[in-house]
């Protein structure tokens, strides 16, 4: 009989693990073999989870809450199923999908229902994924023709900024101190600049009718 483990992952670190947890003592997992990771599966750099994987061994038994907490895709929950089950040979439970329970029916038909069951179930969990992010999406572009702007909002410019830019332009001062009598950065001074201009060939263009 192996040790027995459990993987908690949380996306970001003001997330609360506590469900997780609470999951884990229900089932009597020591608290010093409960490995925990509190950063995102987009990027998925998950220090704990493959400290876990290097102390994994044969016939351990490892808990985790919910399927996608192995993976940020269906392609990885699969890949990392695959190295503990069977490059590891350590047993999995999935505790919301009893399924998903490796020491039972080990036999041939025992596993492939358990692979039908992992596949479907990643695949059904990254089409959410894809859907929730194709709606907000849908839901930023809806926002912007209503003329919601997203971002941080601009920073205003002082009522002379006109003059400023025009002894800039003149090379009266540099673009350093045309943006400390803005107070703004020289980077966003340039930008304004810019838009500035675009913005008077504009008028100079409709009011000779081009």
């Amino acid at each position: 009989m192996g040790s027995t483990y459990g993987y908690v992952r949380v996306s970001t670190r003001e997330q609360n693990e506590d469900r997780q947890m609470i999951a884990m003592g229900e089932n009597r997992v020591p608290r010093k073999n409960i490995f925990l990771d509190k950063q995102s599966g987009k990027d998925f750099e998950r220090p704990m989870y493959k400290k876990m994987l290097k102390k994994l061994k044969a016939d351990d038994l490892l808990y985790i809450k919910s399927i996608d907490r192995l993976g940020r895709n269906y392609e990885e929950v699969l890949e990392q199923w695959r190295i503990l089950t069977k490059e590891k040979k350590v047993d999995v439970v999935v505790l919301d999908m009893p399924l998903l329970d490796t020491r039972k029916g080990k036999d041939l038909l025992g596993t492939l229902i358990a692979d039908l069951v992992l596949a479907l179930l990643s695949y059904v969990s990254e089409n959410e994924r894809c859907n929730i992010r194709i709606r907000q999406r849908e839901g930023i572009e809806a926002a912007k023709m209503r003329g919601v702007r997203f971002g941080r909002p601009r920073k205003p410019v002082p009522e002379n900024f006109e003059q400023i830019y025009d002894r800039w332009l003149s090379r009266e001062i540099s673009a350093k101190e045309a943006a400390r009598q803005c107070n703004l950065t020289t980077d966003t001074f340039y930008r304004r600049a810019r838009r500035h201009r675009e913005e008077g060939c504009v008028c100079v263009e409709k009011t000779i009718g081009v």
